[in-house]
């Protein structure tokens, strides 16, 4: 627990030219969730005051995002999001026209299979009906 409080008050960059990318959309992503979460909470303690609205909420955000930051720069996690955006970078996008071309290669299969299994479904409908179970 101590080595990880020490990583915690730490300010320096692991690896700072490698798997920017990655660990900039994850502090961005968890600040965000933070700062709504902050927000919420401010809304929650209205009720109590301007110091407790404001102060414990604003200290919150600031120590949420200082261990946010500090998270994407701890060394498993920071070598996670490094193979992360590593990986990201092997893998080979279609190009627009492929991307339309299996796209519509799903929504024609999903609404054959829909009509198909409606089709089964009004046929046995109409045979319980037939023979009287409800």
């Amino acid at each position: 627990m101590s080595a990880f409080l020490q990583e915690l008050l730490r300010a320096g960059i692991y690896k700072r030219s490698q798997g920017r990318i990655s660990r900039q959309v994850t502090f961005a992503t968890v600040a965000i969730v933070i700062a709504l979460g902050v927000f919420a909470l401010s809304e929650t303690l209205r009720q109590y005051g301007p110091i407790w609205q404001y102060a414990l909420p604003f200290a919150l955000l600031f120590a949420g995002w200082w261990a946010t930051y500090r998270l994407v720069n701890v060394p498993a996690f920071a070598d996670f999001l490094i193979a992360v955006e590593a990986e990201m970078n092997k893998v080979s996008w279609p190009s627009r026209h492929e991307l339309i071309r299996g796209s519509a290669v799903v929504l024609i299969t999903i609404v054959l299979l829909a009509t198909l299994l409606f089709g089964f479904d009004a046929i046995w409908s109409v045979i319980f009906k037939w023979i009287g179970v409800r």
